[in-house]
């Protein structure tokens, strides 16, 4: 076959070997998913010493040592994630930042979360353009571009830009529950804070005419996670948003996090992931939805009505944060950390394999830990999933998981034939 995108994984001796089994990078179609870099130094294997500046800067170091072996360069970073132990070190880490982002600025998320893999104090990823492809020996247009957008009706920074299209994808920084007017956090408690924040998404998404109802994945980053009822109310109210979606009940994936600060003390943060039907050029201009949402739920995973399991968009499927429930009682497994990772997997891979994927197809996978200690027992269940460690990764570690899970994993799925155009 010469027309099918491959699942490309690529590692580099310029930057660390990851401490676990994962790639440093693995692209696919317009894309290269990195796993999330700690300040190590490659040559010694360990955190580098110092101040938060020094380990920010390692990571950016070894982010940009990444891009680069793929011959790429800094300003085809898409989206920048920094995970921090203290957000007040965030002030710390922006005078880095502007140093390997000095004019253009990516979309970006910042979430403090209780503990990193090494005691790190930062851990940053991020997500790359993919301007050629992943057509073995068939590169595609590889003059691809980005397509940057600010609006004045959604809170604006000079450090990041609050949306960044490219190919099929609108990636759009998190939204802090600002009022553009204002520049300040709104007042009332967490519902308003909610409500806030998918206002500033939605006015982003009308800004570059994108219907809300595009949002293929929602991340929900919440102070306290006994917040979640309180959102999940404000939440309903936005999704689903048109008459199209209604009929359909169609709704995101969903991943929801808890955090152990925000910037400005906020107590929520919403994150999302937006198709992109007309592409970007010099793709030629489709119409709109010209290619479709494939959303997928299956009897053989836990269900909610609060979110899809799967969406498929274009070349890529996105998962729903799975914790360790099972799916014929609704309760979680019993026993440890390793019997709660293998639910999770299991789970996921009955969605992968729901939609005609198999395991080998995943390119991102995201674990999310209450104690970050149990890293390596997990890592004992998860090489039993992926022996050839191929998925890029990232591990937090966070307060609290719903249901008191130990454990909690999404993933991103590669889509080799792409979603249809609408009949």
């Amino acid at each position: 076959m010469s027309g099918y995108n491959a699942v490309l994984a690529r590692n580099t001796e310029n930057a660390p070997k990851g401490i676990g089994p994962y790639s440093q990078t693995v692209a696919f179609s317009h894309y290269n998913n990195l796993s999330a870099q700690l300040p190590i130094d490659p040559k010694s294997g360990k955190l580098v010493a110092g101040s938060v500046k020094k380990q920010a800067e390692q990571c950016f170091i070894n982010i940009k040592a990444i891009v680069e072996s793929i011959d790429h360069v800094m300003s085809d970073v898409v989206r920048i994630t920094v995970f921090v132990k203290n957000i007040k070190d965030i002030d710390a880490i922006d005078e880095v930042y502007k140093t390997f982002f000095p004019s253009y600025v990516p979309t970006r998320t910042i979430v403090a979360v209780a503990a990193l893999p090494m005691d790190a104090l930062v851990q940053i990823e991020a997500l790359v353009s993919n301007g050629e492809g992943t057509i073995p020996n068939a590169p595609q247009a590889g003059d691809l571009i980005k397509l940057t957008n600010n609006t004045a009706n959604a809170p604006t920074s000079p450090l990041s830009t609050q949306a960044v299209a490219f190919s099929h994808y609108n990636n759009l920084s998190a939204q802090l529950p600002i009022d553009p007017k204002s520049g300040r956090v709104v007042a009332g408690g967490v519902k308003e804070q909610a409500a806030q924040c998918l206002k500033n998404i939605k006015a982003i998404l009308e800004s570059i005419d994108v219907p809300f109802d595009d949002i293929v994945k929602i991340n929900i980053f919440l102070k306290n996670l006994s917040d979640i009822e309180a959102v999940n109310e404000v939440y309903t109210t936005f999704f689903p948003d048109s008459a199209i979606a209604r009929t359909a009940a169609y709704i995101p994936a969903r991943t929801t996090v808890a955090a152990s600060a925000l910037p400005m003390d906020a107590l929520v943060q919403f994150e999302a992931v937006v198709s992109h039907g007309d592409g970007t050029p010099p793709q030629a201009v489709e119409d709109r939805h010209g290619l479709i949402l494939e959303a997928n739920n299956t009897e053989n995973a836990p269900k909610s009505s609060l979110y899809t399991q799967t969406v498929a968009f274009s070349h890529y499927n996105h998962i729903s944060a799975q914790i360790p429930l099972d799916p014929k009682n609704g309760e979680i497994v019993t026993g440890g950390v390793k019997e709660q990772a293998g639910q999770c997997l299991k789970n996921i891979k009955a969605i992968v394999e729901s939609v005609d994927h198999s395991l080998d197809d995943v390119v991102k996978v995201n674990i999310f830990l209450k104690n970050i200690a149990d890293i390596d027992a997990v890592d004992e269940v998860y090489t039993t999933f992926f022996p050839s460690g191929i998925p890029a990764r990232r591990t937090v570690g966070v307060s609290a998981l719903p249901k008191d899970a130990l454990v909690q994993i999404d993933a991103v799925v590669s889509n080799a034939e792409g979603t249809p155009p609408k009949a």
